[in-house]
């Protein structure tokens, strides 16, 4: 084992120890403690982090000097489960790929831990919050770290229960209470599904004549042995419960209401870890998904369809971190699409990108909230540069790297992104790819909208606060400030490490990740066992590239360039177009939603999908159960009357029973043995000489009876 990999254990150890130690001052203290504890925990905690983020670095610079056959390092804990059926190891394991999430795990999260030393510095139950936020990171880390699917669904239930108790953090807020407790439900859906994949992955084991272990790597050999029917049913449940984790369609609903959390929870949830455990785990066991091409094709469509529903929404909204909600729905749809492409690292890449800048413009907006004295309208501020500069600059590079703007990390990501599903192929819907690129187009031009209408709002044109005078507003302390400007920069050159060869580069990113998704060695291992699945493949990835510039060579750079073009153009006229609306000429979005008044209160309202999810789903539930209620009340009252009815009856029986059968027992012994004593006080005279003549008779009559026998 490498020296360095000896130490694996401490990465989700660190976090851990920092939970315990949080929640036991948590637990003995309360909200009572002291400044002195308080300021301890925001010190330990960030610590932990920063611990963990400097052991996967020392990895990550000891696997850059090996080569790519001796890149994965991995430590055996200890043997969780070994059966016959089953082999369970509490195995980490540190690839190409996990190291990725790993870094943004620690690396991101120790800003944001840090970003929460200054933000909830006066919160009374800061020491609670610390705690949690280190129990998250812990079942993060667990989710990415583990060797097989049974650790990752630990740590994947682990961030579910923790990011309830974050999102509903401010409990005696009832609102804030609802919200956790909606994210926890509506997660439990798809954990449901996920749950159900997973048993019919256990059972195809040993049916299909798998190898007994749920490691990642073992089950690469259950391509081409399971039919393709029953292995598109498995990865169909492990999508659905990867749309709860992950915000897409139908279970994107408790994303927005989660912003009822505190500020830098959204950020770490919301942008970083959390809503990132769908794609990593279809990154994770890609090989199963690129094996069927029909789950490839609803992704990919479900997808694009979340992306532009939730972009339109963010048009509207003026709450600032119900925005940056809905910019997260959509651009996790962004990474599905990538993922259903087949081409899973760039999927990965905006996973990447998107965890600085929107990690970015969460703390960013954090830091308006903070300064505004907790105002969270949009309509409510304006003019806030000149006041809160640093905050400023950073969040407008957050919204130019969102928006696509060339030269920042989102423009790589996203533009690889719409490349390549472009560039695809669909057997089943010959031309879905060409829909599924212009929806993509369409809804990056309407991010760029909403984003800088969002800046526009927020920091130009005059102060419109009415709660909070301009005067009183305040850039935040550097504990604040200084994460800014880390994810500004991260924001700023991040993206050239996946610099298409269009462009000069050599996409570093997908040499990287080469060996996790090696096409070649999928398409491989399903041509030993049947051509059709290869077909399946190809019908949708016609090829998946290990460097997927290879499309480029074969399209000619000339169109790549076109495309490109094509998307700076739209993404510069939806900030264009925002400039002119709120900058230039406020008058017009009022005009125009004057005219489309009904549009507007649609998506305003979100189309009212809580609406009908409360009418149909939740009243649905509720009805049913009303319905349970009166049934059972009636069964009950049933019963109690034929009790009464039964319990008459048995007691008339019983009379009947005591009367005849009873007291005539006891009168007919009484009777007999009045009659039998009768008899026998005849026969008991106490003459003798009456007992000899009964002997002798006696004798007489055995005589003859012996005699004639």
């Amino acid at each position: 084992m490498n020296q360095v990999a000896e130490y694996i254990w401490i990465i989700p150890a660190a976090p851990l120890a920092g939970f315990v130690v949080n929640a036991l001052m948590s637990f003995f203290l309360g909200d009572k403690a002291s400044g002195a504890y308080k300021k301890a925990s925001a010190i330990i905690s960030p610590l932990v982090i920063l611990v963990s983020f400097i052991v996967t670095l020392a990895v990550f610079i000891q696997m850059l000097g090996n080569p790519e056959t001796d890149r994965v390092f991995s430590q055996n804990l200890y043997t969780w489960i070994k059966t016959g059926l089953v082999e369970a190891n509490i195995n980490l394991v540190l690839d190409p790929l996990s190291i990725i999430l790993v870094l943004i795990i620690t690396g991101v999260g120790f800003l944001i831990h840090l970003y929460s030393a200054g933000y909830m510095d006066h919160d009374k139950s800061v020491i609670r919050y610390f705690a949690y936020l280190n129990l998250f990171t812990f079942a993060m880390l667990l989710l990415v770290l583990g060797d097989n699917i049974l650790l990752m669904f630990v740590g994947w239930e682990g961030v579910g229960l923790c990011s309830y108790l974050l999102i509903g953090f401010w409990f005696d807020n009832r609102e804030y209470a609802i919200a956790g407790m909606k994210a926890f439900i509506v997660n439990r859906v798809g954990d449901f599904a996920f749950i159900i994949g997973f048993f019919m992955l256990f059972w195809g084991i040993y049916h299909y004549g798998g190898v007994p272990s749920i490691a990642f790597g073992a089950l690469k050999d259950l391509i081409g042995k399971m039919p393709e029917w029953y292995l598109t049913i498995i990865t169909l449940m492990l999508f659905i419960g990867a749309t709860g984790k992950s915000a897409q369609i139908p279970l994107y609903v408790w994303l927005p209401d989660a912003m009822a959390g505190p500020t830098p929870v959204s950020a770490l949830i919301h942008a970083a870890t959390m809503v990132t455990a769908g794609i990593y785990m279809i990154a994770r066991m890609s090989y199963l998904f690129a094996a069927t091409p029909m789950t490839l094709t609803i992704i990919s469509i479900v997808a694009a369809a979340t992306a532009f529903f939730a972009a339109t929404i963010g048009i509207v909204q003026n709450d600032i971190k119900k925005v940056l909600a809905y910019s997260t729905v959509s651009q996790l749809g962004y990474m599905f699409l990538g993922m259903g492409t087949g081409v899973f690292t760039t999927g990965v890449f905006h996973l990447m990108t998107h965890a600085f800048f929107k990690g970015l413009l969460f703390l960013g907006a954090g830091s308006v909230i903070l300064a505004t004295h907790h105002q969270q309208d949009i309509l409510q501020m304006g003019g806030l540069r000149k006041k809160i500069p640093i905050t400023f600059y950073t969040f407008l590079i957050g919204t130019l790297a969102i928006a696509g703007i060339p030269g920042l990390s989102g423009f790589f990501s996203k533009d690889e992104i719409l490349w390549q599903t472009y560039s695809a192929t669909n057997t089943y819907f010959p031309g879905l790819p060409h829909i599924l690129w212009m929806v993509g187009l369409a809804t990056a031009g309407i991010t760029s909208f909403y984003m800088f209408r969002l800046l526009f709002l927020t920091f130009f044109g005059t102060y419109r606060g009415t709660e909070t005078s301009f005067e009183e507003v305040h850039e935040s302390p550097w504990t604040m400030t200084l994460p800014l400007v880390v994810l500004a920069i991260l924001s700023l050159f991040g993206g050239y490490i996946g610099t298409p060869e269009a462009l000069g580069g050599s996409n570093h990113l997908h040499h990287w990740l080469a060996p996790v998704f090696s096409a070649h060695e999928t398409v491989a291992a399903v041509a030993e066992n049947g051509a059709t699945m290869v077909e399946g493949i190809a019908a949708v990835v016609p090829v998946i590239p290990v460097v997927p510039e290879a499309q480029a060579h074969a399209a000619g750079h000339a169109q790549e360039y076109f495309f490109m073009g094509l998307s700076i153009l739209v993404s510069l006229s939806g900030m264009a177009l925002a400039f002119l609306f709120y900058v230039v000429k406020p008058s017009i979005p009022k005009a125009i939603f004057g005219k489309v008044g009904g549009l507007h209160k649609l998506v305003y309202n979100k189309y009212f999908v809580d609406e009908i999810y409360q009418a149909t789903f939740v009243n649905g539930t509720l009805g049913i159960r009303m319905l349970l209620n009166r049934f059972d009340q009636k069964v009950i009252d049933a019963i109690v009357n034929f009790t009464a009815v039964a319990t008459k009856a048995v007691s008339r029986v019983h009379g009947f029973f005591d009367r005849v059968v009873v007291d005539g027992l006891v009168n007919f012994v009484a009777s007999f043995a009045q009659h039998y004593a009768a008899v026998m006080q005849a026969w008991q005279s106490g003459l003798v000489n009456r007992y000899f003549y009964y002997i002798l008779g006696s004798f007489i009559m055995v005589y003859v009876v012996m005699q004639i026998v």
